[in-house]
């Protein structure tokens, strides 16, 4: 990809802007020169210039929080990068979440379903959500029917925490119904999408 990003335009440097590939919450910016990109591309870690340390430094090289690629992607003008990763732990040396504060629950619910098709996927003992998974398509389509009445029946009262709590339920076990019909939330959200 090196090949293809204009170095030149700040004086070696791109900006990278490193987001959460599950929330896609931005995490921090960083820069990178050829060398940094390319030990990025060939090690599936993200590595940097630093201006200040005037040298390449792997993100996490002393903190173990490492940055694992998922996707680069360039810009329309080819000297900005956009890198999806997924951390392995906080990412600011402030120990916040992101170099912009705490993690964003406006992504959760993409986190929720990594969480859930892992428990899935792996089987896990113990774990409701991969019990109810093995008991078929008929049994998580009729739970995600037993949740909607429930809620229905909440918003007809005034009862605001059982309300939220039976949304939550709702929720949670529509996207087990997702992953048993073989659909992930971003295909429901590109059908909205497609409709606005």
């Amino acid at each position: 990809m090196n090949s293809i990003i204009n170095f030149e335009k700040g004086n070696g440097l791109v900006p990278a802007i490193i987001q959460d590939e599950t929330t896609l919450q931005v995490l921090m910016l960083g820069f990178m020169n050829e060398e940094a990109l390319k030990l990025t591309e060939e090690t599936g870690k993200v590595h940097f210039f630093s201006r200040t340390k005037d040298r390449i430094w792997l993100k996490g090289e002393s903190s173990e929080n490492y940055l694992h690629v998922k996707s680069i992607e360039k810009d329309c003008d080819d000297d900005t990068l956009l890198i999806k990763v997924k951390p392995t732990n906080v990412v600011c040396h402030t120990g916040n979440f992101s170099c912009f504060g705490e993690k964003d629950t406006k992504g959760f619910l993409y986190e929720l379903e990594s969480i859930i098709n892992q428990r899935i996927d792996e089987n896990v003992e113990g774990s409701y959500t991969s019990k109810l998974y093995q008991r078929g398509i008929n049994k998580v389509a009729q739970k995600v029917g037993e949740e909607a009445v429930e809620l229905v029946i909440e918003a007809k009262d005034n009862n605001d925490d059982l309300f939220k709590n039976e949304a939550a339920d709702l929720l949670y076990h529509f996207l087990i119904l997702l992953k048993a019909k073989n659909f992930k939330l971003q295909d429901i959200e590109e059908v909205l999408r497609g409709r606005h």
